[in-house]
């Protein structure tokens, strides 16, 4: 059973086949509480503060900040190099893309994406079961952009991050400006599931990020 759990921001926990592992761990200044977890293996986008603060987590995880194939934990995890804005990185830099497949079930955490994927990268994540994508501009896609990166990915669970929150110490856009355009929308304080209990067609999952 796969359980991922949202910290707020483009943080998630992530736990399946006796492995934890946290995606974008961010310091305080970003205003959610910090992730009281000892995960395993840790993702991180770019180098960011509210992306790339591992020194506050618990324990000694193994931390990936590359693109290529890594394997840790019994993990294979894939790293897919991008840009943070829509000029190639002038502005904001490079940004990884991470997919993986946990419990039989495939993920893929779009980090700080600024713009819409090529078609070679969309091949290279291949399948995605479960997209965590941001939704709130300013610093990355924004609504209507995360809209189309969705249709380029097709994924069955959507996992929508990055956007306004009354937590959040800087402004970005709101979550309804993504979540309207969908039919199936439902609010979890976790998600639970198996790659048997996925929904028969595309579903938008808002995590609650007090946990």
């Amino acid at each position: 059973m796969m359980i991922v759990r949202w910290l707020g921001h483009a943080c998630f926990y992530c736990e399946g086949e006796g492995v934890r592992l946290l995606t974008d761990p961010f310091d305080p200044r970003v205003g959610y509480p910090i992730p009281d977890v000892e995960p395993d293996v840790v993702t991180v986008s770019h180098d960011h503060y509210d992306h790339n603060a591992v020194s506050v987590l618990k324990g000694h995880p193994g931390v990936l900040k590359s693109p290529g194939v890594h394997r840790v934990c019994g993990l294979e995890v894939e790293g897919f190099s991008v840009f943070h804005d829509e000029a190639g990185g002038a502005l904001r830099g490079k940004n990884i893309i991470f997919a993986w497949k946990m419990d039989g079930l495939r993920l893929c955490h779009l980090g700080d994406l600024g713009h819409l994927l090529e078609e070679a990268t969309v091949k290279g994540i291949g399948r995605v079961d479960v997209l965590m994508v941001p939704v709130g501009g300013v610093y990355t896609i924004d609504a209507a952009g995360a809209l189309k990166v969705v249709e380029q990915l097709k994924p069955r669970l959507i996992l929508p991050m990055h956007y306004r929150t009354p937590h959040l110490t800087f402004d970005l856009g709101p979550l309804d400006d993504f979540t309207r355009h969908f039919e199936r929308v439902r609010r979890e304080k976790v998600w639970q599931g198996t790659a048997e209990s996925l929904p028969p067609e595309q579903e938008v999952v808002v995590l609650d990020y007090i946990q």
